[in-house]
């Protein structure tokens, strides 16, 4: 009889919300069965939604539930795997449904079993609780699980997914997370990494050597002029946040982790609009990323404003009688460099782009373009981190990147990724 759970990942969801949540790379020894714990919410406008389970990348199968809703009782069938009830929008506030699900014998060539208690909460005169029994339509082994709306919506922040292995009686799991930590805690079978979305306590429970990356917040983007001379006139890209990164970090205790918010936008008005903020430094240990450099706000009727220095500085903002200059990012004299320089903006209602990690922003008579920032694997997937914001559209507004605000538009938070051997 299995007895022993270790958690493999765990996967909270943040203020962007999520469409769906899903579990790469599961473990294909060391463990018999998995346990799915979730509590969830969602942006369904209604009480109550209603959600699938999908393995190795399809949802059929058989379904088979009951379910009380403390005034009535049924039962339902489906050939999908949808076995959830999630609270969704208009249920009582800041309340989540409960779920448990168990796969026995995930690894086997049989079809898969699966069992799912449910319960969903509301301070009304009813709420629904459920089991069900669902096979799915594969023998192949479980290395994925998703879990979806199945009215499109979106997860809430704050929904939890925590994915355990069980394994067998007397054994020993062949992997275990060795510390705790972070919004996202997964492993790859080489590696366990622990993402922070927001600023927390990364706590090992033995010393470890570290692989870590450090992106501070990115600036926003500078105010535009709306009026002057009939037409308008453009703020400079926000800076992106600083970006480094460590390996062989030596980390023995509980260390508090920061993720910098991402900077204001400016404000755009008739006559003298306001440059935007700069983003807020990320710390990990000894590891300080600086926030990027806020676009500089535009003046038709003068010269523009300067971008702001910060990790990566910020561009300028676009003048009629003169050129705002473009932000200065960090200089090769800051060990290590953390970014590069905001474009300088040009007499033609052309604004600088802000700078990014891997590249200077472009000057306004170029363009505007946000400077490059630079792609990282660490989390197990390349995703590309602190891109300095446009002078006009272009540059992906994308929570925890760094990545610096386009014109008129707020900086991206940052990210702290920590990871370390799983053997």
């Amino acid at each position: 009889m299995p007895n022993t759970y270790t958690l493999l990942e765990t996967i909270t969801v943040g203020a962007a919300g999520a469409s769906s949540v899903t579990f790469n790379s599961i473990p294909q020894t060391g463990y018999t069965d998995l346990i799915l714990k979730i509590s969830a919410r969602t942006n369904y406008a209604g009480v109550y939604d209603f959600g699938y389970l999908t393995i190795n990348g399809t949802n059929t199968g058989t379904y088979r539930g009951l379910y009380g809703t403390g005034s009535a009782a049924g039962s339902e069938t489906a050939a999908s795997l949808r076995p959830f009830y999630f609270n969704a929008n208009t249920a009582t506030a800041s309340v989540f449904s409960s779920h448990d699900v168990y796969i026995p014998n995930y690894t086997s060539s049989n079809l898969k079993s699966v069992s799912v208690d449910n319960v969903t909460e509301n301070n009304a005169t009813s709420a629904i609780t459920s089991i069900s029994a669902l096979v799915n339509g594969s023998t192949s082994a479980v290395t994925q699980l998703s879990l979806s709306s199945g009215n499109s919506a979106s997860f809430m922040q704050y929904s939890t997914f925590s994915l355990y292995g069980v394994s067998a009686l007397g054994t020993t799991p062949t992997k275990a997370p060795k510390a705790t930590g972070g919004d996202i805690i997964m492993t790859d079978g080489t590696y366990w990494s622990h993402t922070f979305l927001s600023s927390g306590t990364f706590t090992p429970a033995t010393a470890l050597s570290c692989e870590v990356l450090v992106v501070a917040g990115g600036g926003g983007g500078g105010g535009n002029e709306t009026t002057f001379g009939g037409g308008g006139w453009i703020g400079g890209g926000g800076g992106a946040g600083g970006y480094q990164t460590a390996t062989g970090l030596s980390v023995s205790s509980a260390t508090t982790v920061t993720v910098g918010a991402g900077g204001a936008a400016g404000v755009s008005q008739a006559t003298t609009p306001t440059s935007g903020t700069n983003g807020s430094d990320s710390v990990f240990s000894t590891i300080t990323s600086t926030g990027g450099g806020y676009g500089g706000a535009a003046r038709g009727s003068g010269i523009g404003l300067n971008g702001n220095s910060g990790g990566s500085g910020g561009g300028g903002g676009s003048a009629y009688l003169g050129a705002g200059l473009g932000g200065a990012g960090n200089t090769p004299s800051t060990s290590p460099s953390q970014g590069n320089n905001g474009g300088t903006a040009s007499t033609s209602g052309a604004a600088g782009g802000g700078g990014g990690s891997a590249a200077v922003g472009t000057n306004g008579n170029s363009g505007g373009a946000g400077g490059a920032g630079t792609a990282n694997s660490i989390s197990g997937s390349s995703v590309t981190y602190a891109t300095g914001g446009s002078s006009s559209t272009g540059t992906a507004n994308t929570a925890n990147t760094g990545n610096g605000g386009n014109s008129v538009t707020a900086g991206n938070s940052g990210i702290v990724i920590v990871r370390y051997l799983a053997a």
